[in-house]
């Protein structure tokens, strides 16, 4: 997960009104978005995104998955999602008993500012990272690394305290300066907002609720990018991207599959599909009298219409979800797909003791049961999830009640009431699941949301991200899976292909299988810095 492990994005969202003012009164392509025009214009880009981040510095949390536009990491993951050279000339020497991982550095780097990168600006980063005062929700996903070294300028060494299979995969983590972010802060300095990195972009401005502003990086490493000007327009609300898009105001935008499908067919702009991790799924707090009874929650498991979710929200563009692990990823576990049954569902919560009341909803030594379920303001697709949702629930008699807010007002309700949130990552099992299971993590921030705590997880978790063999790795996830659909502490729903919508001056563009944290970093402006739009010197 994210520094906020299952969460509307990659960072906190900021209220609609903010949103929907950005979108009155601001237009992207403004002086503010760095020199030359906007939408429209030859050397520049200008793209809608739903969510905003909560700060621009690597140490927090910013790019920790990679293809953050204005810094780099030592590794970077191509269209293919496999793992290439970015600020080390190559992948890792690894030793036999994989305790030790050797980058050699690239030469010749500076940061923006015309420093030269070195060996002590990756250990910076990762000491920082790992120290407790830095306010860092994702440190966990380091928890393997035991010591990092530079040997001289030119190499460092990472030394593992058990043989941990996906390290080189957390090493796309973004380099920060040393010279400039060690003398600051770490949580409050000014690096969070006016960062530094080493990246083919420079953050030209911060309109905080309406966009980020890019100029390119004319001395970067991998080459001056074609596109000179590059803008994120921060739009929270679905209807207000898409009637953006429409009217010119941006070349390219995420759209909810309702709204995508009015563009197909267009003249002047592609529809690109990303297969994603992503999904969306409602947390079930164990601290709710309600959401926490196993019975209930194998019950609401059994009780939803996933595929009716597929059909009527997706519009067909995403797949049933029973866990965090996709139905065809090489990791997930046949036999825990879980069939929609209103039949079993009534059984369990007869045989539990919840019975129905004169108006259908049940009750049990006095608790009847309901509870809210939260979603985003804003965000129609977990609106209709929820809806869907809650409408499955009351055909068992479960009263679920959905309500609409902001993360400033969901946040502090999480421990007792029902979230239907989203996460999802592609790179390993242990990425995903620690952050959104280990009791442990339940109150850190967005990690845990419902509070889960189940021992067999627990050991299960630890044996996965502990074990250098795939057999034994595979076995914990296996693990994992099967305690989930004996006590489910969230209900998944669907898994959702990513749609985005863009000007079709900028040729045929890819997209990478994606996480959940979308749009900011993904989408098919994952390598901006590589597209040669039309009227661009080649």
């Amino acid at each position: 997960m994210t520094a906020r492990s299952i969460r509307g994005a990659v960072a906190t969202v900021l209220a609609t009104v903010l949103s929907i003012s950005a979108a009155a009164c601001s237009n992207p392509g403004d002086p503010d978005a760095g020199s030359g025009s906007g939408a429209g214009s030859a050397d520049s880009a200008v793209v809608g995104i739903a969510y905003e981040p909560d700060s621009l510095s690597p140490l927090l949390g910013y790019g920790k998955d990679g293809n953050s536009k204005i810094f780099d990491g030592l590794l970077a993951l191509d269209g293919e999602m496999t793992l290439r050279p970015a600020l080390a000339t190559a992948l890792p020497e690894v030793s036999a008993d994989g305790l030790t991982y050797t980058y050699r550095l690239r030469k010749g780097v500076t940061f923006s500012d015309g420093k030269p990168f070195g060996a002590k600006d990756v250990v910076f980063t990762y000491r920082t990272i790992l120290d407790e005062k830095t306010n860092n929700a994702s440190r966990t996903e380091l928890d393997a690394v035991k010591s990092v070294e530079a040997v001289g300028e030119g190499s460092v060494v990472f030394t593992l305290k058990y043989p941990y299979a996906p390290f080189a995969q957390r090493t796309v983590l973004p380099i920060a300066p040393e010279h400039v972010a060690g003398g600051q802060d770490v949580n409050t300095g000014a690096f969070t907002t006016h960062p530094i990195g080493t990246g083919p972009y420079l953050l030209t401005k911060w309109s905080k609720g309406e966009k980020l502003s890019f100029r390119a990086n004319p001395d970067y490493w991998g080459g001056a990018p074609k596109i000179k000007k590059f803008t994120m327009a921060i739009i929270k609300d679905d209807d207000v991207r898409a009637t953006r898009l429409r009217s010119g105001d941006l070349d390219g935008a995420i759209l909810p599959p309702n709204l995508a499908k009015g563009f197909k067919g267009d003249d002047g702009r592609r529809t690109y599909a990303a297969t994603t991790y992503d999904y969306r799924t409602v947390t079930l707090p164990t601290h709710n009298k309600v959401a926490g009874d196993t019975a209930v929650r194998r019950a609401l498991d059994v009780a939803v219409d996933r595929q009716a979710m597929v059909d009527s929200i997706l519009n067909g563009e995403g797949k049933p979800a029973y866990g965090p692990v996709p139905t065809d990823s090489e990791w997930f576990t046949k036999g825990t797909e879980r069939t929609h049954d209103l039949a079993a569902a009534k059984k369990i919560l007869d045989t539990a003791g919840w019975k129905p009341g004169k108006d259908g909803i049940r009750a049990k030594d006095g608790v009847r049961a309901a509870f809210p379920l939260w979603y985003l303001t804003g965000d129609k697709l977990r609106q209709e999830h929820a809806l869907a949702y809650a409408s499955d629930a009351k055909k068992a008699g479960i009263d679920i009640t959905a309500e609409a807010g902001t993360w400033e007002v969901i946040e502090p309700r999480m421990k007792q009431d029902a979230v239907l949130a989203g996460g999802g990552s592609p790179a390993d099992p242990d990425f995903d699941q620690y952050t959104l299971l280990k009791s442990s993590l339940a109150g850190d921030g967005f990690n845990n949301m419902a509070w889960y705590d189940n021992k067999a997880v627990d050991t299960a978790l630890e044996a996965g991200r502990r074990s250098g063999d795939k057999a034994a790795r595979r076995a914990a996830y296996d693990t994992v899976q099967r305690e989930l659909v004996k006590n489910p502490g969230y209900t998944f729903l669907t898994h959702i292909d990513h749609l985005y919508v863009v000007d079709d001056r900028f040729g045929p563009l890819t997209t990478q299988v994606e996480p959940h944290d979308h749009g900011l970093a993904s989408g098919p402006w994952w390598n901006v810095e590589k597209w040669t739009p039309e009227g661009a010197e080649k």
